[in-house]
């Protein structure tokens, strides 16, 4: 079977790391990308979840947001963008 390259550009700790877990899984770098590669193909997707996780400031504004649907009176309302500007 044919092979053909492929260049990705990862962090040097991420790679050092990953090296270093593949290593003592008894594979290369190579071979696992291989893997995730196959895995992917016969999922027909990423074969792991992906989802967003919220950073610190979007959770307080997510929170902020859920208190003023609950109290919309504490809050001040405008008519139109004009008026809040």
């Amino acid at each position: 079977m044919a092979t053909t390259n492929i260049n990705v550009r990862v962090d040097t700790e991420l790679k050092q790391s990953a090296e270093s877990l593949f290593n003592d899984l008894g594979l290369n770098m190579s071979s696992a990308i291989t893997m995730f590669l196959k895995s992917a193909v016969y999922h027909d997707g990423i074969p792991f979840e992906v989802k967003r996780i919220p950073n610190a400031e979007t959770k307080a504004a997510l929170a902020e947001y859920e208190e003023m649907k609950e109290n919309p009176g504490s809050y001040k309302r405008y008519d139109s963008f004009d008026d809040l500007m």
